[in-house]
């Protein structure tokens, strides 16, 4: 986009703006990121015309478009004029409007559709959960560097977003004084329990909860593990964003998951929305939530064995990082 004064680019942009279709789609992006698919099943328009209008957007600088396999990711801009240009015209719109309501009505029941869906799918495989999960590099290496990246505590209390069969928990579990492991699967949990009952673990429990939108204190965890769950999210983002209001000062994330991959049978075979995250894109996303990064480390599989690389990122509460240079205290 070539443009001259801030004059300009802000008339380029309410020009590109100036379409109904295209403030019904800034108003469905400002909720979260979404493919043209679906933004298609809410609009209810053609798949050309959406992406037509979508490029309009995206030359203008007011939406951005993350391509990831045959898919393409469409979120508000993330230069802050761009998404401040957004945000202001969104502003000016009536909540109640017959068609923003709607939008809204179609793209609640689509979160609930995938989320079912994921639910299905979790019940049905709740039993072969580890095994399904030995797609990538061998779990006891991926476990070591995750003790490693996560340090040596002892942590005061510990949560488990998505929390499966508990495993996390069982690996921390002479690390934390207590733990909490939230899952939106009775039929995961019902694994979990029965899982920390054999390991003799009583200072650990899990209950239902939604990643975003957890049932737990702000600022009350000193480690949190996101372990092999945002590439089943409809909006990462927003999980990373609620999970660091649970992160107590000084507190430490820890999430694990797919580099970026192209075997889209995953999608269909094992409910993945995400085919895996760039070191940038999460980046962004921690730091978004307040988050600074302070390692990425990628372990990648044996070579020619059509496994995954998995990554590891660890970071910090920014109130932590900023106190520590303040004070020259060394990071924890």
């Amino acid at each position: 986009m070539q443009v001259g004064s801030p004059i300009d680019l802000l008339v380029s942009q309410l020009k590109a703006a100036g379409d109904e279709t295209r403030v019904r789609l800034l108003a469905l992006l400002a909720d979260g990121e979404r493919t043209v698919k679906e933004l298609t099943e809410i609009l209810g328009q053609s798949q050309p015309r959406i992406s037509r209008h979508l490029k309009v957007l995206a030359e203008a600088g007011l939406v951005a478009r993350n391509p990831e396999g045959s898919w393409v990711y469409y979120r508000l801009a993330d230069q802050d004029f761009g998404r401040d240009v957004a945000l202001g015209i969104l502003k000016g719109l009536d909540p109640a409007d017959a068609k923003l309501r709607r939008d809204r009505e179609r793209l609640a029941g689509l979160k609930r559709q995938n989320r079912e869906a994921a639910e299905r799918y979790f019940a049905e495989h709740a039993s072969r959960w580890d095994e399904i999960r030995s797609l990538h590099v061998p779990e006891r290496q991926v476990e070591a560097a995750i003790l490693a990246r996560a340090g040596e505590g002892p942590f005061r209390a510990m949560l488990d977003i998505g929390t499966g069969t508990g495993r996390m928990l069982e690996l921390f579990a002479e690390r934390y004084e207590r733990a909490l492991g939230v899952d939106l699967s009775p039929a995961m949990l019902g694994m979990a329990r029965a899982n920390l009952e054999r390991a003799g673990i009583a200072h650990a429990r899990v209950r239902i909860g939604d990643g975003t939108n957890l049932p737990v204190l702000r600022d009350s965890f000193d480690l949190v593990v996101i372990h092999q769950v945002l590439h089943f999210l409809d909006d990462p983002a927003a999980a990373i964003a609620e999970s660091a209001t649970a992160l107590a000062p000084a507190g430490r994330m820890l999430i694990v998951d797919f580099a970026p991959h192209e075997l889209e049978f995953l999608r269909q075979s094992q409910a993945h929305r995400r085919l895996g995250f760039s070191h940038a894109q999460m980046e962004q996303w921690l730091q978004a939530a307040g988050l600074e990064v302070d390692a990425v480390e990628d372990l990648a599989p044996a070579e020619n064995s059509g496994g995954l690389t998995v990554t590891i990122w660890t970071a910090l509460d920014r109130r932590a990082a900023e106190a520590g240079r303040e004070t020259g205290e060394a990071r924890l």
